[in-house]
């Protein structure tokens, strides 16, 4: 496992350097991980690396890239907007030269097309918003300044606005806001939260993660990637 750096595209046409967590011994099957979006990719990249460990071990590259705004980078995520993210969620799967891809919960909506792989609990634009957008309701209520759906929308849409501790700008709340999931082409599956079980990682209230969901997930990934190449 290490740290590499990827040329990750820009709107104006050149690239940004930006971090990616590869196991990569220059197989042939090379798995690209789109994570989920937001504080969702906090509370799974664990899960996410300890899947990455097992297909490592059963002769699978995988790749987890960062995002512009997300992690490591340097850009600033209240510039960012979804059709950026697709943007370099495909350039990612070309420059590692990916095989397949599995794409988690809101990350569903970067999946690149023609690629072969997996949708884990996928989740559309509005659902992702709605639920930050909850969790502020919840945060000015406490803090005694509540604020209304309607409020929080009209400003997220004017000015961009910070939800759950991110700083969204006005083009990607608008984008999240009626973001569909991509069609589901020939050879992406989709894997439901029951098949892998235990309770989804997504609503624990502290990161952690299941060895038995790690593994359940890998299997999965495994199985199929080992037959195609």
């Amino acid at each position: 496992m290490k740290f590499v750096d990827w040329p990750c595209p820009r709107a104006g046409g050149d690239t940004r350097t930006e971090a990616a967590l590869a196991f990569d011994g220059g197989r042939d099957a090379r798995l690209l991980i789109i994570p989920p979006l937001f504080d969702e990719a906090n509370k799974l990249r664990r899960t996410l690396v300890e899947v990455m460990r097992r297909l490592d071990a059963s002769g699978i590259d995988c790749v987890l890239p960062d995002f512009p705004g997300c992690n490591e980078s340097l850009a600033l995520l209240a510039e960012q907007s979804l059709e950026g993210w697709r943007a370099a969620a495909t350039a990612a799967a070309e420059h590692f030269k990916a095989t397949g891809v599995l794409a988690v919960r809101g990350g569903s909506l970067l999946r690149p097309a023609g690629l072969p792989g997996w949708d884990y609990a996928p989740q559309d634009g509005p659902k992702t918003l709605r639920g930050m957008v909850r969790a502020r309701i919840i945060a000015t209520k406490e803090a005694g300044a509540p604020e209304t759906r309607e409020q929080i929308e009209a400003e997220g849409r004017a000015n961009g606005i910070a939800l759950a501790g991110w700083q969204i700008g006005s083009p990607m709340f608008a984008e999240l806001e009626t973001a569909e999931l991509p069609p589901r082409e020939a050879g992406v599956s989709l894997i439901e939260q029951e098949t892998i079980g235990g309770r989804p990682p997504w609503l624990r209230a502290e990161p952690d993660y299941e060895p038995a969901q790690a593994d359940a997930l890998a299997a999965i990934i495994a199985v199929a990637m080992r037959q195609v190449v």
